[in-house]
C-alpha cells in the first residue's frame, strides 16, 4: 500500500516559535494528554472496586498525578513563563484541582499548536508531522 504523503508545512514567520519548540509543546501535550487518561480510568476504577482493593488505583492516580505535575511544570514554563509554571505544578498535586490544571494547560498548549497550523488530535499532534 502506498501511503498519502502530506505537503511540508510553510515556513514559519520570523518571530514565530521553532519547530523544534513546537515539537517540546507537542510531546509535553502528549504526555500531559496520557496522564489525564490514566486519571480518568484510575478515578473509575476506584469507584467500581470493593474497599480493599480501592487502594490500587487511588496509588496509581497519586502517581499520575506526580508524573503530570512534571509535564505541566515542564510544559507550562515554556507556555506562560516561571512562576505561573511552578504554581500550576503545584496546583496540579490537589486532587480534583489538579485536573482542571491539566485540562487548561492542555487547552492552551493546543491553541498555540493550532496556532501555527499543526493539527491536533485526540491523543495531541502526530510528532512525526512537525
Amino acid at each position: 500500500m502506498s501511503q498519502i504523503r502530506q505537503p511540508p508545512l510553510p515556513p514559519l514567520p520570523q518571530a514565530a516559535v521553532s519547530r523544534q519548540e513546537l515539537r517540546y509543546i507537542a510531546s509535553r501535550q502528549k504526555g500531559i494528554l496520557v496522564c489525564i487518561l490514566v486519571y480518568l480510568m484510575a478515578l473509575g476504577f476506584r469507584f467500581a472496586l470493593q474497599p480493599p482493593l480501592q487502594l490500587i488505583p487511588a496509588g496509581i492516580a497519586l502517581t499520575t498525578g506526580i508524573v503530570a505535575s512534571i509535564f505541566v511544570f515542564m510544559l507550562a514554563i515554556k507556555l506562560y513563563g516561571t512562576g505561573s509554571g511552578v504554581v500550576l505544578g503545584i496546583l496540579t498535586l490537589i486532587p480534583l484541582i489538579g485536573l482542571f490544571v491539566l485540562l487548561s494547560v492542555n487547552g492552551k498548549a493546543t491553541a498555540v499548536l493550532k496556532k501555527y497550523g499543526i493539527q491536533v488530535g485526540l491523543l495531541g499532534a502526530n510528532l512525526d508531522k512537525i
